[in-house]
């Protein structure tokens, strides 16, 4: 009996723009019921391939197979005719919408050619969240009303609305909490036992092994790697592939004893009534300290209360011997602090604005000359702070919107480069970054604090708040439970504290 033909098949894909070739010839074969795994860093040509198989990008040569048959995916509502539905990292969902509505937006259920509106459609809904192990969203709430974690679980009820037979989910964890991703995976297990296929696109490449099947690397445009079986691959092998060298998920040298200077940050007795219990904290000119626990545990509203954009129910932030107003973000960054945010796009940057105004928002009084500003003064400056952090491209009026995830969040550092901040702030200074550029990101933090900067890090990484922190506070449920040298800690004794609550140390 002949074996079956594979579900997709992508040959010789080949797409330019003016000025860059984006797909340079790649294949990529999916089998019905797989997971397979679409690895690259930024620019590799991920998000153009996948835009290829929507049918939102038309390819310059090429050819396209589905079962069997070689097809034309003239535009998105062609795939998903054919079964194929691709869910972005940005999901396109109208947040004044009701789940119901959006999930059969474009093909309202029908009846002798009417539009049927109302008990139909929720119902059917209701049946596609079952299914989904979350039958407690409700149809009719509005979708701007859900959590992320909600409104990810809405696209895909979405794409389930049709007769879909391979689902792209692009990043699909990185805004989820570890119990969501849990989820993820477990619907996405339930989807291939079904037989879907699902290409998934992350830069976690611990889910990668998790859940993959089988990778395919692009680099610059190509396919390097095509069908490495997930589990097997070593890390290691993966990365180089990615990158063109040998990138090991390490990190940069910490020095061999810790600083001996005053501290620059004392935090005494600070807490946040039902979010965290009184924590007591150090951080001196040149260390890295950093704070590991779970979703839930503390950890950002820790960092946002120390800074200002949350008010302390007790104890208080002292820098430079300075006791900080409770409650106010001037008063943290005129003495000297800086927050780069977990969600930098929503919190922190100026997506429609360029480069140099997203660096100098923070430090506009240093350019004021008479009530004027001095542009060229400011543009100066805010290029050799980039260029300090090798942003790139080296273009100060780019849109910062343009730049990858590690560049945009190199603008934010260097925002913060420029205001002279004397302790800097981090909560999860990688997401959404591909793995050449978290090395290059560890790189920058280290150097910032070889030079004086103080830093406090969040990460739901354990490996990163291992690697680059000098000493470690863990927490749980808004409690400090252990306190120890990076060096003496592992990740499997995080994770034991976090989940155990071991008494302070």
């Amino acid at each position: 009996m002949a074996p079956e033909p594979p579900l997709l098949t992508m040959s010789g894909i080949t797409k330019s723009f003016p000025g860059v070739r984006a797909l340079d010839g790649v294949d990529l074969q999916v089998q019905a019921g797989e997971v397979h795994c679409l690895l690259g860093q930024n620019g590799a040509g991920k998000s153009t391939l996948i835009k290829v198989l929507a049918g939102a990008h038309q390819p310059d040569d090429g050819e396209i197979t589905w079962r069997g048959e070689r097809t034309v995916l003239k535009s998105p509502i062609a795939a998903m005719r054919l079964g194929i539905a691709t869910i972005y990292q940005e999901l396109d969902l109208v947040e004044g919408l009701s789940v119901a509505e959006n999930v059969h937006l474009g093909h309202e259920p029908t009846a002798a050619g009417f539009v049927v509106k109302g008990r139909e459609a929720k119902a059917s809904t209701v049946a596609l969240l079952k299914r989904l192990g979350h039958a407690e969203i409700d149809p009719g709430t509005l979708v701007g009303d859900l959590s992320a974690a909600h409104q990810q679980i809405v696209s895909m009820a979405r794409a389930l609305s049709h007769e879909v037979r391979l689902i792209v989910m692009d990043e699909p964890s990185a805004a989820l909490d570890p119990d969501e991703v849990d989820n993820l995976f477990r619907i996405v297990g339930d989807l291939t036992a079904d037989g879907v296929a699902v290409v998934y696109i992350s830069h976690r490449l611990e889910e990668i092994r998790r859940i993959g099947d089988r990778v395919t690397v692009l680099k610059d445009g190509r396919a390097v790697a095509g069908g490495l079986p997930a589990k097997e691959t070593p890390t290691r092998d993966v990365v180089a592939l990615m990158t063109g060298r040998n990138v090991e998920y390490v990190f940069p040298d910490r020095p061999v004893e810790p600083p001996v200077t005053e501290p620059v940050l004392k935090v005494r007795g600070l807490a946040r009534e039902g979010e965290f219990e009184p924590l007591d904290l150090e951080l001196r000119p040149g260390e890295i300290v950093g704070l590991a626990g779970l979703v839930g545990s503390g950890r950002s509203e820790i960092l946002e209360t120390i800074y200002g954009a949350r008010k302390s129910t007790a104890g208080q932030v002292v820098v430079d011997g300075q006791t900080l107003k409770p409650g106010s973000v001037r008063a943290a960054v005129r003495a000297g602090l800086g927050l780069a945010p977990e969600e930098r796009k929503a919190q922190a940057l100026l997506m429609l604005e360029s480069v140099t105004n997203n660096v100098s928002v923070s430090s506009m009084s240093r350019f004021s000359r008479g009530g004027w500003l001095d542009r060229g003064a400011e543009r100066k400056a805010a290029q050799t702070a980039t260029r300090e952090l090798s942003l790139r491209p080296d273009n100060p009026t780019a849109p910062v919107r343009t730049l990858s995830g590690g560049n945009q969040q190199k603008a934010v550092l260097a925002r913060w480069l420029l205001r002279g901040c004397r302790v800097l702030l981090l909560d999860e200074p990688t997401r959404g970054v591909d793995i050449g550029a978290r090395a290059e990101l560890y790189s920058v933090i280290r150097r910032l604090a070889d030079e004086g900067l103080a830093v406090l890090l969040v990460s739901s990484e354990v490996p990163e708040v291992l690697g680059l922190a000098d000493r470690v506070l863990v927490l749980r449920e808004g409690r400090v439970v252990h306190t120890a040298p990076a060096r003496d800690l592992d990740e499997h004794r995080v994770l034991d504290l976090v989940l155990e609550g071991s008494p302070a140390s």
